[in-house]
């Protein structure tokens, strides 16, 4: 296991051109992922689908990860180990929601998507 001495081998210089990077990485994640979760929301409330509902939950818990990973460590001055942690547990929240999203069964089933079978079940 590596132990760390509280030394960074990157000059100041250096961590404030990584950290203008994160922060501006963390904008777009935040911005694209809201606009991907109000979407998926919009579909929801529009097919009442509760695939639909776990979509648009599944990117809301990734999206604020991401945002909350950085709170924790640049606003409340907590480590990056606990920022990452954060980050950490609210994607794979997400991604379980996700998953179940795939699963997920809708209001009723069209006549199109009723009439599918898959290739080599007929």
């Amino acid at each position: 296991m590596a132990t760390f001495s509280g030394q960074s081998k990157y000059s100041n210089e250096t961590m404030v051109d990584l950290t203008l990077v994160v922060v501006a990485t963390k904008a777009v994640t935040f911005t694209f992922g809201g606009i991907l979760t109000w979407l998926s929301y919009r579909a929801f409330l529009r097919t009442r689908a509760p695939a639909m509902r776990a979509l648009a939950a599944g990117i809301g818990l990734v999206t604020v990860g991401a945002l909350l990973g950085g709170v924790v460590h640049q606003v409340l001055e907590l480590s990056m180990l606990a920022g990452v942690a954060v980050q950490g547990v609210f994607s794979a929240a997400g991604f379980v929601v996700l998953t179940y999203s795939l699963y997920a069964e809708g209001p009723s089933r069209s006549v199109s998507s009723s009439r599918y079978s898959p290739p080599g079940t007929r």
